[in-house]
């Protein structure tokens, strides 16, 4: 289900805020409330995405694609490159673990 609480809201506010030109007022709290809609002032990345899934996917998936990209990025199976690229590995491998820890938890917390 898509938000539109925050378009309605900054409709409201935009109005009220801008009593000289309430059209103009409207038309600003509307894109300000989009962009609360669509999350842009987020600033965590969606776990999801670091996978390639979506949120709909099943556990199963989710186990899949982190075993396969942990496999690819892990800094022990990179031991004879360069050090630079080591570190993007070991980079890349915390980047995993931390989506994957919170998806867990985002899926624990949705099961409770």
């Amino acid at each position: 289900m898509k938000r539109v609480y925050g378009k309605v809201l900054g409709v409201i506010a935009g109005v009220l805020l801008l009593r000289g030109n309430p059209l103009l007022g409207a038309l600003i709290g509307l894109l300000l409330g989009h962009a609360f809609d669509a999350d842009w002032f987020r600033s965590r990345e969606n776990p999801y995405r670091v996978f390639g899934l979506d949120e709909e996917a099943s556990d199963a998936e989710i186990d899949l694609a982190y075993r396969r990209l942990m496999n690819q990025y892990h800094p022990d199976k990179l031991s004879g490159v360069a050090p630079e690229l080591r570190h993007q590995a070991e980079a890349k491998a915390r980047e995993l673990n931390g989506a994957y820890d919170r998806i867990q938890k985002l899926r624990k917390r949705k099961d409770s």
